[in-house]
C-alpha cells in the first residue's frame, strides 16, 4: 500500500483510523449523517483493495483513497455539506473506472453521483482531445476559451470547489513524476485552475496552486527566489517578531485587541512583482510584512495611525481599499514604512470579516490580474462567475448550497458555447450555433467548401444544433459552394449573423442572372408549399418596396431580403383577415391549460382545476391530476400520500399533469405528406411533431400499393406561419417524404 500522509490520523498499522478521520471532520463541518461517509470511505477503501488484487494498479502510483480522504480535507476547510464530502472520497474510484456512476447514485443517492458526473466532465476540458497536443496552452486566447468553456460547464458551484480539491492534490502528488507530467499538470492548474480559484476568492488555494505550478514552469527561478528567502528566513523571523512585539503593545495600550501575524509571501507573487516592476529581491518591500486584524472598521484606521506613529511611511505606497474598493470588492488598508533598523516593512490592516471575505470566497474577483485581460471576455462568462460568487456568498450566511444553487440557476443562461476542433484548440459561437456556422468561425472559405460535419467524430447534419465541449470537425469538398437553402431561416443551416452574412456576400458576388432564377425556385416553392400561390406579384412588390419582380427574385436569390419575410407579406395578400404572422381569422378554441392566479397547467384541456389542499403543489414540484366528481382536476404532488392512496384505489382516474407557461394562441391548419411507404414512417413524423410539441388534431393516412407512395393527411395546431413554414421544412428532410405542404383545400376555404 502507499504509505498514509501525515495528516491522516492512523492505526498501529499505518491505516488511516476512519473513525477518528471522521471526528477530525465533524469538528470542521456539520456532518448531517457521519455513517454515509463512513460507508464511503470504506467502500473506497474496498474498491481499491479490489483493484490491487486485481493487478489494475493505478499507473501512477497514487491511492485513490487517500487522495479522496485528501479532496474531503480541503473542501471540509471550505466548509462545504456532507454531500460534497462523499463526492470528493469516491470521485477518483470513478474516474479510474473502479466503479460507476450508477452505483454511486444507487448507493448514496442522485445528489452525489450528479456531483461526480460534473466533475467528469470538467476533467474532460483538461486533457485534449488529440493525445498529441496539449490543447494550445501557449496561446493566450486559447486558455481564455478553456477558462470560459470550463466556467460554462458548471452546473453547482460544489463541482468547481471538487475540481480544485481534485487539481490541488494532483499538483501536491508530482512532486517525484516525471519531469514531462509535472509541467503538463503545472500548466494545466496554472492556466485554468489558479485563476478559477482567483475569481472565486479562495485566496488560500490560489497561492498553493501558482506556488506549486511556478516551481515545476520556472524551476530556476523558483530556487532562485526561494533560496534568497532561505538565507534571510531567520534573520527575517527575528526582525517580524520584534515588529509584531513592538506593534501590539503600542496597540493594547490604546485598548484595541488585535491579532498580528507575520504575511507569508509566496514566490510566484514575488517574482510575479519583481518581473512586472523591473526591480531585483531587494527592492520587494513586501517581503517583510504583517498583517493585523481588528474588530471594528474604526479600529483599522485607529492601528494605521499608530504604524505610522511609530515609523515613517513610504510616499505613494499607501492604498485605501477600505474608502475606495477595488472593483473585485478587495477591502483593506496597505501601506509601507520604514521600519526598525530602517528596513522596509509592508503592513495590511483590515477586519476579521474582510479577511474572511478574501481568504474564504467571498470577495468577488471579476479579473484575473496579471493573465486575465481580454478585452472581449462574454458577459456570459462574467453572469457565470457572479453567479458561482453568489452562491459562495449565501452559502456562508444560510450553509445550503444546494437549494440555492437550484433557485440561482434558473436566473443564468449563457450565451456562448465552447468547441473543440480536431487538434485541440477551442472556439467560442453563440449558443444555437450549428456545423455551418463553426466551419464559418474558423475561415470564411472553409465556409463556403463545407460539404459535411462530425461531432466527437459521428456524421451529424449541417443544421445539428451544437453543444458546449464537443469536438466539431469539417468535411471540405475542393469544388463545393453554398447551397441557397443555407438562407432559409425554416431550415436551420446557419443561425449566426455572421455566417448568414458571409453566405450573402457569396450569392451577391454571383450572376445576376444565377440569383434570378435560384430566387424564383425558392419562392415558388414556399409559396406553394404554404398554400399561399395565389400571390400577385405586382401587388407582392409594390407592398415590399420593390421596383419589379426580377428585383425581388434576385434580392431573394443573393439573399438580401430573407425569404419568410416576404412569404408573411404575401400571406396578408392572400389572407387579407389574417395578422402577418396568423394562419387564419378565426383561431380555434385551443385547449388551454387550467389557470390559478399565474400557475398554468398543461394536459387538462379547459376542464376546471383546483390546486389539492392536503400537498399545496407549487410550480416546479413533480404533480399528477385527479379527475373528481363535479369538481374537475385535483392536482397532487406526485409524492403526496393522498395521491398514493388514489392511485391504489382509483389509478384509472388518475392523468399525467405538467405545470406550463402563458397559453399561446394556436391555429389549426392541414398538412398534406407525400413519401415512398417505409415501416416507421407514421411513428418519425409524429416523434418530431412531439419533439417540437406540436399538438396533433386529426390524422388520416393511406397507401397506394401499386407505386408505394403514401399519403397523410394531418391536422396540427401552429402559433404562425413561420412555425408552419419551419415544419414543414423539417418534415421534407425526413426518409422518403417526396413532398410536404399545406393542404390546398384548407387554404381556400
Amino acid at each position: 500500500m502507499v504509505q498514509v500522509r501525515a495528516l491522516h490520523p492512523t492505526n498501529r498499522d499505518g491505516s488511516v483510523n476512519i473513525d477518528a478521520w471522521i471526528a477530525r471532520m465533524q469538528q470542521r463541518v456539520p456532518l448531517t449523517a457521519p455513517a454515509v461517509l463512513k460507508e464511503a470511505c470504506e467502500w473506497a477503501l474496498e474498491l481499491e483493495r479490489a483493484a490491487i488484487a486485481a493487478e489494475n494498479i493505478w499507473a501512477d502510483g497514487a491511492s485513490s483513497y487517500l487522495t479522496g480522504l485528501e479532496m474531503a480535507e480541503i473542501l471540509a476547510e471550505l466548509k462545504l455539506d456532507q454531500d460534497s464530502l462523499v463526492a470528493a472520497v469516491v470521485y477518483r474510484a470513478v474516474r479510474e473506472r473502479k466503479t460507476d456512476l450508477a452505483e454511486v447514485e444507487r448507493r448514496f443517492g442522485a445528489t452525489v453521483a450528479g456531483l461526480v458526473d460534473g466533475v467528469q466532465r470538467m476533467a474532460a476540458i483538461s486533457v485534449s482531445q488529440n493525445p498529441g497536443k496539449t490543447m494550445a496552452f501557449c496561446a493566450q486566447t486559447q486558455v481564455e476559451n478553456l477558462r470560459k468553456m470550463l466556467v460554462t460547464m458548471v452546473d453547482d458551484v460544489r463541482v468547481a470547489l471538487i475540481k480544485l480539491a481534485e487539481r490541488t492534490c494532483a499538483i501536491r502528488a508530482v512532486k517525484d513524476a516525471p519531469e514531462e507530467k509535472r509541467y503538463r499538470v503545472a500548466r494545466e492548474v496554472f492556466d485554468i485552475y489558479a485563476p478559477l480559484a482567483h475569481r472565486l476568492g479562495i485566496g488560500h488555494i490560489k497561492w498553493e496552486l501558482e506556488d506549486l505550478s511556478f516551481r515545476y514552469l520556472e524551476p530556476t527561478q523558483y530556487k532562485q527566489i526561494a533560496k534568497l528567502l532561505d538565507e534571510r528566513r531567520l534573520d527575517r523571523q527575528e526582525y517580524i517578531d520584534d515588529v509584531m512585539n513592538q506593534l501590539r503593545q503600542e496597540l493594547e495600550e490604546t485598548g484595541i485587541h488585535a491579532e498580528i501575524s507575520g504575511r507569508a509571501k509566496h514566490i510566484y507573487s514575488i517574482w510575479r512583482k519583481m518581473h512586472r516592476k523591473g526591480i531585483d529581491f531587494s527592492q520587494v518591500y513586501d517581503v517583510r510584512a504583517v498583517r493585523v486584524l481588528v474588530p471594528q472598521v474604526r479600529d483599522c484606521y485607529t492601528a494605521l495611525g499608530i504604524v505610522h506613529g511609530l515609523w515613517r511611511h513610504i510616499p505613494n505606497e499607501f492604498d485605501d481599499y477600505i474608502a475606495n474598493p477595488k472593483e473585485n470588492g478587495y477591502r483593506s488598508l496597505h501601506t509601507a514604512v520604514v521600519g526598525p533598523s530602517g528596513k522596509v516593512l509592508e503592513v495590511q490592516i483590515r477586519t476579521q470579516a474582510m479577511h474572511e471575505e478574501a481568504e474564504l470566497g467571498v470577495c468577488a474577483h471579476w479579473r484575473y490580474k496579471g493573465t486575465d485581460a481580454s478585452s472581449h471576455s462574454s458577459n456570459a462568462y462574467e453572469d457565470k462567475i457572479a453567479w458561482l460568487r453568489q452562491v459562495l456568498e449565501w452559502h456562508e450566511e444560510m450553509g445550503d448550497i444546494g437549494g440555492l444553487a437550484d433557485q440561482l440557476r434558473v436566473d443564468f443562461e449563457p450565451d456562448r458555447i465552447y468547441l473543440f476542433t480536431p487538434d485541440g484548440h477551442v472556439l467560442d459561437v453563440p449558443k444555437g450555433a450549428t456545423p455551418l456556422d463553426f466551419a464559418y468561425r474558423i475561415h470564411t472559405e472553409i465556409g463556403h467548401s463545407c460539404r459535411g460535419a462530425k461531432v466527437n467524430g459521428r456524421i451529424v447534419p449541417l443544421n445539428y444544433i451544437l453543444q458546449t465541449g464537443e469536438q466539431v470537425e469539417i468535411i471540405t469538398g475542393k469544388h463545393s459552394s453554398p447551397s441557397r437553402d443555407w438562407l432559409n431561416a425554416n431550415l436551420g443551416y446557419v443561425n449566426t449573423s455572421r455566417a448568414r452574412a458571409k453566405v450573402q456576400h457569396w450569392f451577391k458576388q454571383q450572376a445576376r442572372e444565377q440569383n434570378v432564377q435560384a430566387g424564383k425556385l425558392m419562392l415558388d416553392r414556399e409559396l406553394t408549399r404554404l398554400a399561399l400561390n395565389g400571390a400577385d406579384y405586382a401587388h407582392l412588390i409594390d407592398k415590399l418596396g420593390i421596383r419589379s419582380q426580377e428585383d425581388l427574385f434576385a434580392a431573394v436569390g443573393s439573399g438580401d431580403v430573407r425569404l419568410m419575410h416576404v412569404v408573411n407579406v404575401a400571406q396578408q395578400l392572400v389572407e387579407p383577415d389574417s395578422h402577418s404572422e396568423q394562419l387564419e381569422l378565426i383561431p380555434r378554441r385551443a385547449t388551454k391549460p387550467a389557470r390559478r392566479g399565474d400557475v398554468f397547467i398543461q394536459g387538462v384541456g379547459n376542464l376546471l382545476t383546483q390546486l389539492a389542499g392536503c400537498c399545496q403543489p407549487v410550480p416546479g414540484d413533480p404533480i399528477i391530476g385527479y379527475i373528481t366528481l363535479g369538481r374537475g382536476v385535483t392536482v397532487h404532488r406526485a409524492d403526496c400520500a393522498t395521491a398514493m392512496q388514489l392511485q391504489d384505489r382509483d389509478s384509472d382516474r388518475l392523468i399525467e399533469v405538467s405545470w406550463g407557461g402563458e397559453p399561446i394562441q394556436t391555429y389549426p391548419v392541414e398538412i398534406f405528406i407525400k413519401a415512398y411507404d417505409r415501416s416507421g414512417l407514421l411513428r418519425d413524423v409524429s416523434q418530431m411533431l412531439a419533439n417540437d410539441k406540436i399538438n396533433v388534431l386529426e390524422v388520416s393516412t393511406r397507401t397506394n400499393k401499386d407505386d408505394n407512395y403514401a399519403a397523410m393527411l394531418l391536422t396540427v395546431e401552429v402559433p404562425n406561419i413561420n412555425m408552419l413554414g419551419r415544419l414543414l421544412a423539417r418534415i421534407n428532410q425526413l426518409p422518403n417524404v417526396i413532398e410536404a405542404r399545406r393542404n390546398r383545400k384548407e387554404a381556400s376555404a
